[in-house]
């Protein structure tokens, strides 16, 4: 589309300073003043598209109606003779969707990234952020230092979200912390917390604090939606150094724990390259909306950008798990089990022509002697097909149909070497909550 210059002299009235200028683009429009000398003219260049160029013509009228706010720019050519002007400010509270116009191509972003997009989102959340201290205790009562950490109030009531190692220490669950807990606020206030329930697997704790006054709260939010790119910023007190805020992307959306060397059950975490230093620890992961979509909780030692948080989907299922039980139920069987694709499929095949043929399926690697699944009859090399009477094809999928049932059968069905299938029935345990 080939453009047109028009210069333009306008002149100023004697009573007035400012010149309102009116811009039209091809899918937007804009209100902008320039200052001028009441005694002279001003020169204004405007780029106008040629199809838009008999609509100067037109009389523009200004209403009140273009003075709201706009929560998606129209797309119609027919309309944009009627486009609402905008500032160039970011508010408060930024609109969610945004039409940005470049050259002839309209594009729709569900995140518009401006000027105050890290400031607004951590002043959502910075004012529930809190400094953790807890007192260690040694041999014969003698004060053996302290932990620091952060952690996040998530109700109005005093309830705080923050990590485990941090209230915990090497007391283990049932003893939780043996150690003075002491909550410092942003503004400045200090309050003895007392911890609720703590989770040495996931490492989320639950402490509380009471208050004469209302706490600020931080809106906890989905991390399912999460992808790699996406801009988060973690805040805490790193090195004891309150209200601190950095920025980064999410790296990747489901880092298994065997993938940073961590023996135990199965576990994910959002990595972040949010720079992350001790006191950071139960500190929030916080999206551009200001809600939480993390709990930080380790980086990689003598590494830059690997920080790891607990998903807050998966944290929300602990806490009601808190609320239930008193404590995560985590079923046992006694295996440890591999997720089968095409290539693994394949690879077994050519190895082992007994292999079964199967297109999907989690393999058995280990049965634990003496276990759940020992008593069952699982074999080394089993592929299990269906769980409980549902397909799986993950070991997540497993856990997730497991849920925090235990003393109760549920139907196996596994296929073995030369095709042989058979269904077992197992009884989970629950495991050791110190594990």
């Amino acid at each position: 589309m080939s453009y047109f210059l028009k210069r333009a002299l306008l002149s100023s009235p004697r009573n007035s300073s400012l010149i309102p200028v009116v811009a039209v683009a091809v899918a937007g429009s804009g209100l902008f003043y320039a200052k001028s000398n009441p005694d002279s003219f001003t020169r204004v260049s405007l780029l106008i598209p040629a199809p838009f160029l008999e609509s100067l013509q037109v009389p523009w009228r200004v209403s009140q109606d273009l003075f709201q706010p706009p929560s998606l720019l129209s797309s119609d050519p027919a309309q944009l003779g009627n486009l609402p002007l905008f500032s160039s400010r970011v508010s408060p509270t930024p609109p969610v969707d945004v039409l940005v116009a470049a050259g002839d191509n309209t594009k729709s972003h569900d995140r518009y990234l401006g000027r105050d997009s890290f400031a607004n989102a951590a002043a959502r959340v910075g004012p529930a952020v809190v400094h953790i201290s807890v007192a260690q205790v040694g041999p014969y009562g003698i004060n053996a230092g302290s932990n620091m950490g952060s952690g996040t109030i998530i109700d109005a009531d005093g309830t705080i979200l923050t990590c485990a190692h941090l209230v915990v220490g090497s007391h283990g669950v049932r003893g939780l912390s043996k150690g003075k807990v002491d909550v410092t606020l942003q503004d400045g206030r200090t309050f003895e917390a007392k911890v609720l329930n703590a989770d040495l697997h996931s490492d989320i704790a639950i402490i509380k604090i009471n208050s004469k006054t209302p706490l600020p709260t931080a809106k906890c939010g989905s991390s399912s939606k999460l992808r790699p790119g996406d801009w988060v910023i973690a805040l805490g007190c790193p090195l004891s150094l309150q209200n601190t805020v950095t920025a980064g992307i999410i790296s990747c959306v489901d880092r298994k724990s065997s993938d940073l060397g961590l023996a135990g059950m199965h576990r994910e975490y959002l990595q972040t390259d949010c720079a992350i230093n001790p006191g950071n620890s139960g500190g929030p992961l916080v999206n551009i909306d200001g809600e939480i979509v993390g709990v930080n909780i380790m980086k990689r030692l003598a590494a830059d950008g690997l920080g790891f948080a607990v998903p807050i989907d998966a944290v929300s299922k602990i806490m009601e798990q808190f609320k239930r039980n008193g404590r995560v139920v985590r079923p046992w069987l006694g295996l440890k089990m591999v997720d089968l694709d095409g290539m693994m499929i394949a690879q077994l095949k050519e190895r082992d022509a007994s292999f079964p043929n199967i297109e999907k399926g989690v393999l058995v690697a280990m049965v634990t002697p003496g276990s759940p699944a020992d008593r069952a009859g699982f074999r080394l090399r089993d592929v299990v097909i269906e769980f409980d009477g549902k397909p799986v094809e993950s070991i997540k999928e497993i856990i997730k149909i497991m849920g925090d049932r235990t003393g109760k059968p549920m139907k196996v069905f596994v296929t073995r070497a030369n095709n042989d299938s058979v269904t077992l029935t197992v009884i989970p345990e629950e495991a050791n909550p110190d594990m």
